[in-house]
């Protein structure tokens, strides 16, 4: 399983790229009040996409043989996830605008952080 790493990586990367820039185009049409954020692909896509990210994820994990539990970089990267989904529901739901964008803004941030930590494999990421 281990010879699978480096696709697995790559495709985890990708589902992360691809998830930030779902996430961005719906904040931006979310901000606008686009109706276009209605449409069906908009509804579906970006979960199955968030689904096989965390399956890669979770199938990485596996791989490598690590657990949030041992390993405090990964646990880290596991709560700002659930942090990142909440601010970026907020960001996508919220009634008023302004509450839109900073949700927006913090979310993003989160997800630098999330980045940050899977590079440094670090939970201090960026600040160490």
């Amino acid at each position: 399983m281990i010879a699978y790493y480096p696709l697995l990586k790559h495709l985890h990367m990708t589902f992360a790229i691809v998830s930030i820039l779902l996430f961005i185009y719906r904040w931006a049409l979310a901000i606008n009040g686009s109706p276009r954020l209605q449409q069906r692909w908009l509804k579906i896509l970006p979960h199955v996409n968030d689904t096989l990210l965390l399956l890669a994820g979770v199938v990485l994990a596996v791989t490598l043989q690590m657990n949030p539990g041992s390993q405090p970089w990964l646990l880290a990267k596991l709560i700002a996830l659930v942090v990142y989904i909440g601010l970026g529901a907020m960001a996508l739901k919220r009634p008023d605008r302004k509450q839109k964008v900073i949700a927006g803004i913090a979310a993003l941030l989160v997800f630098n952080y999330i980045i940050g930590v899977a590079i440094s494999k670090s939970p201090w990421a960026w600040f160490a």
